[in-house]
């Protein structure tokens, strides 16, 4: 019989609809079910890709036992922390400080009024290897709140308290000190791996805002260092060769093993960040994989109504990368012995394997020289055996549309056209952007999460910041000023409700909330930009397009606010050094009087495309209607550029080659 969360929208609480375990999704009934009983709540916080929460929802969540003790002693409440990432942020927080570390799932113990007590990740049913068994940490925790509950409150008001110090931010008085940017830029390089790339030991994940701060303000040698990176990461098994895209991250130090989840957020920031290298170096492999990426999530990622979902499992029929890994006998019976035989040697695929069960992960960097294949027949075998790979049983898919992710996908598939020029990208763009907005934009606010028809769950900064600079980007592509009209919106709302006007900086969620023990002002740059970070940029960059003074102060405001932790922990906020260092430089600015869609006005277009120009604004219209227009008009028909730095701009130009000469 169905538990509570039969009625839930989120894949990952339908995932436990089934288990014999009470589970309330997280809200009125259950908060209020545990005050009225006087009972502990047992919060567990996961998302549907992730392979841990498998592991333990097979080994505990699904056993009578487990949930025996469970449904008698405790509220079990289950949150997707997708949806609710202010939630996942306050306990993550008192579980690393409770153990030193967190990770999904996570496990947390709370009192009736919501103070956290004890925590961890993931626990084995039975004690094993040194790990506490769950069915007895449940019973202990269970006598320990009959036997000796004061002190268990009073541990909970004091890790309370100690959150609450912890996240309290004392801004500064000024914009930090450039210096910060090259402190971060000298951690960078002491964690670097000169051999595989990438900064610090196994398990690697991808770090688009090191390689992006390093690309726009690094030397030519950390250039070399986020370029040898990009360039693992494409050899290596976390890209998925055959159908584009990338994975989590990698379990190893050389890129070759993955944990084999998709994430929307990570394929969005590194399709733009391979995007960025394309347009800094020239060289083709990274504009192939940017396209390869950008189709990946075009053809698996994108919902019928025009958002993105947010995920592909890592496991398939049990198994964690079943539907990625090859043994040769597969790959010889797919495309014959002597085309398999050589796509073998070219990407790995050994009889040892690289994988368990003898089976290989499809990789690049052990190919010999001598074994590599022509790019024509290389992308005639990968699409053969792809189309013979997606006759397996496909990794589940999270279908659940979330604004913020959304926002990153606009930018990058905006930036794929720009630099591109595959028209399918800016569709894509547009019909995403028109999904945010007839489906989660409710005239004067955002929600966060769409499913099969429905909206639900307030957005938070994160949600603004990244649908709005989204919005800039698809702007500084198609140039439909009502884009840009809505991005001021989402910025003025996202002012009202998160904005700190006297410290600075901005909360990530809205005030009275009374589920949440405190409001939290997210600054730490981790696999998403913090909220800060995405408010910031989007702020930046309005500010300077619309001249909103008002904007400006308050992405300044955020810097200052997180100065003083920014000098303690540069390597921590990538992504604020950047806006940072657009700051301090003079603003560059390109204004293109003309008809966007006359070809003449493209030509001049594709020279600010296809040159990197971190921080750079573009805009083109044919009329002063606005800021950046006034004044400025084509010259007998024909569209005119107006290039500026800060103050000071160039003689207008007509044609590309001059252009090209000021730009250069």
């Amino acid at each position: 019989m169905p538990n509570r969360l039969a009625t839930s929208l989120s894949p990952y609480l339908l995932q436990h609809a089934h288990n014999p375990v009470d589970w309330f999704p997280w809200g009125d009934e259950a908060l209020g079910k545990a005050r009225a009983e006087d009972k502990p709540i047992f919060l567990s916080i996961g998302y549907s890709a992730c392979h841990w929460c498998h592991v333990m929802e097979r080994e505990s969540f699904e056993h009578p036992e487990v949930a025996a003790v469970l449904n008698a002693h405790f509220v079990a409440i289950k949150v997707d922390r997708e949806e609710r990432p202010d939630l996942d942020d306050l306990y993550m927080d008192a579980v690393q400080a409770l153990t030193g570390r967190g990770g999904w799932p996570m496990s947390v113990w709370l009192t009736p009024d919501l103070r956290p007590f004890f925590g961890g990740t993931y626990f084995p049913r039975e004690s094993r290897n040194g790990m506490p068994g769950f069915v007895p940490l449940l019973r202990r925790i269970a006598e320990l709140w009959t036997t000796q509950r004061g002190e268990l409150e009073g541990q909970a008001r004091g890790l309370t308290e100690e959150l609450h110090r912890q996240a309290a931010v004392e801004g500064g008085d000024r914009l930090p000190d450039e210096g910060v940017v090259e402190a971060a830029l000298d951690a960078l390089r002491r964690t670097y791996d000169p051999r595989w790339g990438g900064f610090g030991p196994a398990p690697k994940f991808p770090a688009p805002m090191a390689v992006e701060l390093i690309l726009a303000r690094g030397t030519a040698e950390d250039r070399r260092m986020a370029l040898r990176t990009l360039d693992a990461m494409a050899e290596g098994g976390m890209y998925d060769h055959l159908g584009g895209g990338f994975a989590r991250y990698s379990v190893d130090d050389q890129w070759l093993v993955p944990h084999f989840e998709k994430m929307l957020y990570d394929n969005a920031q590194l399709a733009a960040c391979y995007l960025s290298a394309f347009q800094a170096t020239g060289e083709a492999r990274y504009a192939q994989v940017a396209r390869e990426t950008l189709d990946y999530l075009l053809r698996d990622l994108r919902d019928p109504e025009g958002g993105f979902h947010s995920s592909e499992d890592a496991d398939s029929e049990g198994e964690e990368g079943r539907f990625y890994v090859f043994t040769p006998a597969e790959v010889r019976g797919v495309l014959g012995e002597a085309d398999g035989a050589r796509f073998c040697a070219a990407y790995g695929i050994t009889e040892a394997g690289t994988f368990e069960h003898g089976r290989s992960v499809v990789h690049r960097f052990s190919c010999p020289e001598d074994a590599a294949l022509a790019p024509a027949e290389d992308a005639l075998l990968r699409v053969r055996l792809r189309a013979w790979r997606d006759q397996r049983v496909r990794p589940g898919k999270d279908d659940k549309v979330l604004a913020a992710w959304n926002g990153l996908a606009l930018s990058a598939l905006a930036r794929g056209f720009q630099v591109l020029g595959d028209t399918r990208y800016l569709e894509a763009a547009r019909a995403c952007a028109t999904f945010l907005r007839r489906e989660l934009w409710t005239g004067d606010g955002l929600l966060r999460v769409w499913r099969a028809g429905r909206a639900h769950t307030p957005a938070v900064l994160e949600d603004y910041g990244a649908v709005a600079e989204g919005l800039v980007d698809l702007f500084e592509t198609d140039f439909d000023p009502a884009w840009l009209r809505w991005a001021e919106r989402l910025a003025e709302a996202m002012r009202c409700r998160f904005q700190d006007a006297g410290a600075g900086g901005f909360f990530s969620t809205e005030a009275g909330q009374a589920d949440l023990l405190f409001r939290q002002k997210p600054g730490f740059d981790h696999a998403v930009p913090s909220g800060n970070t995405l408010a910031a940029r989007a702020l930046l960059r309005l500010a300077r397009h619309l001249e909103r003074a008002d904007f400006q102060a308050a992405a300044e405001g955020i810097l200052r606010c997180f100065g003083p932790w920014m000098a303690r922990a540069p390597r921590a906020f990538l992504g604020q050094l950047g806006v940072l260092g657009q700051l301090v430089q003079e603003p560059l600015a390109i204004v293109i009087a003309g008809d966007p869609d006359l070809q003449a006005t493209r030509a001049l277009l594709a020279e600010v495309y296809r040159r990197f120009l971190p921080g750079r604004v573009v805009s083109a219209a044919a009329d002063p209607a606005l800021p950046l227009h006034r004044d400025r008009w084509p010259r007998e028909g024909r569209p005119v550029a107006f290039v500026c730095r800060g103050q000071t701009c160039a003689a207008p130009v007509t044609e590309p080659a001059a252009l090209a000469s000021l730009l250069a």
